[in-house]
């Protein structure tokens, strides 16, 4: 390996750094999250309390409505502060939208639409945690409302507690129904986190964060009867179709009733959110189900295509795959891959018709995605229990995610060992096993710490991918030019032996280490959602059998290609190199357009994975850009090769 690969190796890490520091889909450091999230409480304050401000284009209210001017303009400003992506831009535009509504004092519902549309945009750009760790626990919030709360809010929420009277502004009435259907339980959790400015409502940071989501889940409840929560546990238990409007608690937190009532109607809405924030263990003790939260995240995407919000619409169609379909894809290709290819076409078509401007082939995309998505229910439904479906899924997408990395890692180490370099085989094998402990430690993340959105995972492998991409093209023309030398072993020898200095060495280390975690990163957060109760035992023996063949593959290669003469190795090496960059090139710029950072151009072809084939403009040209530059490479070896000296 050669010094000019150590400069590109730092090079390409550098702009990859910056292109991801650039993305709304990384983490965030811990003062963006809390402007965002201060943001969203102030919009999110703008769309429940402008009805007190303003009524019919007349203020009724000068103290609110300088509240709603004062927090519109803070709003602007601190969007306009936040570190660069995308969205940021559009963010500002809609903010400043925002405040114009409210100078010029339009109508309660427009503000109300914009301030909450604005909201969910800036979740979507700069995303924040939206659901509790764990189930809250509402006798534990009632509690702690009685210790914290009654004195100011009252003890039924009516807001009229012993100290309410000497109060300006007033507290606020959480028995209040027609402001409290405004109101989301993250806007509660959010004002417990954080008070608010200018009132008495002061932070409730102090609590932890448990006590905190308890807290708000409580006094949530506090506008609706008893009478209302036994209709909507009625509601909830016998139409299935309510599941796919609220599929999880972190949809439940940013619920509000009169946005559900929109989707599902008021009495459903009203009855159904009675009934899950009283009871949220009615969602977190069941498995959520995937496809019904891509079936509601397209219906709230092209309704902002329809709004002409076309960046919302993006990353709600994001989303959709991400968060919805792609979790369940193995096991759906297992048992209907005519479906599974149906619904990775259109989902592509559609997001395609966003970036076009194209409303109404984005409806009919919609349309069939929807009735895609219905029947793929229908399908793992049916094998929701079957053995067959479990095992052939583990094992399918180990051999998937573990082929490319092992016939790296394989190349690597015959390569070593041909050029009698056993001393920096350490390097390589302690790049597998980091990576492996690292896919451990993120499982550990991603299951007890934070949740690893479907856009940081595809990142996370885009990224990876077109890394090793290039790496591996470089390697592979170097080493095709070597398999044109004569006198070999003197080559070696002489040679090898001082081209592989510590620095060379680290990039072995790094290659097998990024190679193998984004398929291991991968494969466990597939596993993850795969994993159900039932189906346990049938997982683990896919896993078992994968780890058997892949032993066994990796047994063949090493032994195969030990008794190659060196020459032909190198050249057999070289061809499989450059065809495993020309494959990684095709998933690394597909990663990055399912997570929306490039565009997608459907093409009428079929997706072959294991090719790193996709039907795509972007990756048939990108791919097609690495073969020019292999088969560039390849003829000016043949042409300048001249017999070394020894």
């Amino acid at each position: 390996m050669k010094p000019g690969l150590i400069v590109f190796f730092r090079t390409t890490v550098l702009l990859l750094s910056l292109i991801s520091s650039g993305s709304p889909a990384l983490a965030m450091d811990k003062d963006t999250e809390n402007k965002a999230k201060q943001i969203w409480q102030m919009l999110d304050y703008v769309a429940v309390d402008y009805s007190g401000a303003v009524k019919n284009g007349q203020v009724i209210s000068d103290d609110e409505y300088a509240e709603m001017l004062e927090f519109s303009q803070t709003a602007e400003r601190q969007i306009r502060d936040l570190p660069e992506t995308t969205a940021k831009a559009k963010l500002a535009q809609d903010a400043g939208g925002l405040r114009k509504f409210i100078a010029d004092k339009a109508s309660v519902d427009l503000v109300a639409e914009q301030a909450r549309g604005l909201a969910s945009a800036l979740l979507a750009a700069y995303p924040i945690p939206l659901a509790p760790a764990k189930t809250p626990d509402l006798k534990h919030g009632s509690r702690l409302y009685q210790a914290q709360c009654a004195s100011c809010h009252g003890v039924q929420g009516k807001a009229d507690g012993p100290l309410a009277a000497v109060l300006n502004p007033p507290p606020i009435a959480f028995a209040d129904r027609e402001r409290a259907s405004e109101r989301s339980v993250f806007s509660l959790y959010q004002t417990t986190t954080r008070g608010v400015e200018g009132t008495a409502m002061l932070s409730f940071a102090t609590l932890s964060e448990d006590d905190r989501w308890s807290l708000a889940f409580f006094a949530s409840t506090l506008a609706y009867t008893d009478d209302d929560r036994q209709l909507g546990e009625k509601f909830w238990k016998s139409d299935k179709s309510l599941h796919a409007a609220v599929p999880e608690i972190s949809a439940l937190t940013q619920a509000s009733e009169a946005a559900l009532a929109r989707q599902v109607g008021p009495d459903a809405a009203r009855g159904v959110l009675s009934y899950l924030r009283s009871h949220p263990e009615a969602l977190a003790g069941t498995r959520s189900d995937p496809l019904s939260l891509a079936k509601t995240r397209l219906r709230e995407s092209l309704a902002a295509v329809e709004k002409g919000d076309n960046t919302r619409a993006s990353a709600l169609a994001i989303s959709a795959y991400l968060d919805g379909f792609e979790p369940v894809e193995p096991r759906l290709a297992v048992k209907n891959h005519a479906l599974f290819e149906n619904i990775e076409r259109t989902m592509g078509i559609y997001r395609a018709s966003i970036n076009e401007d194209n409303v109404e082939k984005a409806r009919n995309a919609e349309q069939q995605l929807q009735s895609f998505l219905s029947q793929a229910q229908d399908t793992l439904s049916a094998a929701e229990s079957d053995p067959v479906t479990a095992f052939l899924s583990a094992l399918t997408i180990l051999l998937r995610e573990g082929l490319e990395a092992l016939l790296i890692v394989i190349a690597m180490i015959a390569f070593l060992k041909k050029a009698d370099r056993r001393d920096a085989l350490p390097y390589v094998h302690a790049g597998w096993m980091s990576a492996l402990a690292a896919g451990g430690a993120t499982w550990a993340i991603a299951t007890y710490l934070v949740d690893v959105s479907g856009a940081s995972r595809e990142i996370t492998e885009g990224f990876a991918a077109i890394f090793a991409a290039i790496v591996l093209l470089t390697v592979g023309i170097w080493m095709h030019q070597k398999s044109l030398a004569g006198r070999w072993q003197a080559y070696v020898k002489q040679k090898l032996t001082h081209a592989l200095n510590k620095r060379s060495l680290s990039v072995l280390f790094v290659l097998s280490f990024v190679t193998v975690y984004r398929e291991v990163f991968e494969t466990i957060l597939f596993f993850a959602a795969l994993w159900t109760e039932r189906n346990g035992f049938y997982l683990f023996a896919g896993l078992v059998t994968g780890i058997v063949i892949l032993a066994v593959i990796a047994v063949a290669m090493l032994y195969t290609t030990a008794r190659l003469p060196i020459a032909k190795f190198f050249g057999a090496s070289s061809a499989l190199i450059a065809v495993l960059s020309v494959v990684l090139i095709g998933k690394g710029v597909a990663a990055l357009q399912e997570a929306g950072l490039l565009d997608v151009t459907p093409v009428s072809m079929p997706r072959i994975d294991l090719l790193g084939l996709y039907p795509s403009q972007q990756t048939l040209i990108a791919q097609m850009i690495v073969v020019l530059v292999i088969a560039l490479g390849f003829a000016f070896n043949i042409r300048s090769q001249k017999p070394e000296k020894v």
